[in-house]
């Protein structure tokens, strides 16, 4: 049996000197066998990285430098920045480009695995096989929205701004509720998981369906979607959540009224913010046919250049702006979870002075930020690159 001070060796760097060992003695006694124990004797091996495997690794890195390279891509506002912060971390050099490339293979990994999920969830639905239990209690809330990308692709209509639509999923289970000192209802989202496609509904539904599941869709006893009333979102619930309760953003609609009410009264702030506060508070009361019923006088009489048609706007609406009985439920009625995501999983690193992305590298990244941003680096990240790799 080999002693320890065989298992010990110290070889000199450029980076100083360096200890390692090449084997450990199991418990039962055996010696366990390493690849540098089959080059003994050997004056030199060259090249050393097929030795250890590295060769078959891509851009001659080990999985947990790769894993290095990634997060810190994601969570810098550039490559050029993740490449100063792992040189200061690390003392590694790693130039920008190849950081980029590292995280396309990363990123790319990962949301390949998320396709498949999504198309098995998909999948599952339309064969009717999804599990629902009979006792159930709690509500899960989903979330979604849309916001411009610029790409370096053009559309048929010239122009290189695409949509990424984010959805955020959270549960009643994971919301922390408090008084502030003035007694007022505080609350706090413990964990959510964010997810984020660049492209069409059809292929975003099944990324947000599979999501949904993951955390428990099916199993809460209600499930509201919160949203800006887009109509892609409203058939999105139609299609994918029947059962859901979709419920208006409340702000984002008061934000209309506001609109609309400027444009009513020639900008007129005497006039305006009265009327439009009252409208406001009435809706938050569920008299919305109070309000159409008011606006109906003037709804032939769109306001000039005012964008906002309050009284289809509302009308399109109807079954999702019951504010007060939502709020008596418990239900949340804004949708600032989503407004949020969308300042941590895009615009804080894809949408900086200058920035114009390549489809599949924003989408590549904002699937590793929406990863890290939910909790999943370890979980999820790692564990599609273990595959990947085996």
């Amino acid at each position: 049996m080999r002693n320890d001070r065989r298992l010990e060796r110290t070889i000199t760097t450029l980076n100083g000197k360096v200890s390692y060992s090449r084997g450990v003695l199991r418990p039962e006694g055996i010696e366990s066998t390493t690849k540098l124990f089959e080059t003994e004797g050997a004056k030199s091996i060259a090249p050393l990285d097929c030795l250890f495997k590295l060769d078959k690794l891509p851009y001659k890195m080990t999985l947990a430098t790769m894993l290095k390279v990634a997060y810190w891509a994601q969570n810098q506002c550039s490559y050029q920045k993740a490449e100063e912060i792992i040189q200061d971390t690390y003392g590694i050099f790693i130039n920008d480009d190849t950081i980029r490339h590292v995280t396309n293979f990363v990123g790319k990994i990962v949301f390949e695995e998320d396709c498949c999920m999504a198309d098995e969830a998909f999948h599952l639905l339309n064969q009717g096989k999804l599990y629902y239990p009979q006792d159930k209690s709690g509500t899960l809330y989903i979330e979604t929205d849309g916001a411009a990308l610029n790409t370096r692709l053009k559309d048929d209509a010239g122009s290189t701004w695409r949509e990424n639509k984010l959805g955020v999923i959270f549960s009643s289970d994971n919301i922390r509720t408090w008084h502030d000192k003035h007694g007022d209802k505080q609350h706090k989202i413990q964990k959510r998981e964010y997810v984020s496609y660049v492209g069409s509904c059809h292929e975003f539904k099944k990324h947000l369906l599979s999501v949904a599941i993951k955390n428990g869709y099916g199993r809460y006893k209600n499930t509201v979607i919160i949203s800006d009333g887009a109509t892609w979102i409203r058939n999105l619930r139609d299609e994918i959540f029947p059962d859901a309760q979709q419920i208006l953003d409340y702000y984002h609609l008061c934000e209309n009224v506001y609109t609309f009410a400027k444009h009513l009264f020639n900008m007129d702030e005497g006039k305006y913010r009265p009327w439009a506060r009252d409208i406001c508070v009435a809706l938050k009361k569920s008299k919305a046919n109070q309000v159409l019923k008011e606006l109906s006088l003037s709804k032939n009489k769109q306001p000039s250049n005012c964008a906002v048609n309050l009284y289809g706007y509302i009308e399109n609406n109807i079954d999702n702006i019951d504010y007060a009985k939502y709020l008596k439920k418990g239900y949340f009625i804004g949708s600032g979870a989503i407004e949020s995501g969308n300042k941590i999983v895009l615009q804080r690193r894809l949408k900086q002075s200058g920035m114009r992305w390549n489809v599949k590298t924003a989408q590549y990244l904002l699937t590793l930020i929406s990863k890290e941003e939910s909790g999943l680096w370890n979980h999820e990240v790692v564990s599609a690159l273990l595959k990947f790799l085996s």
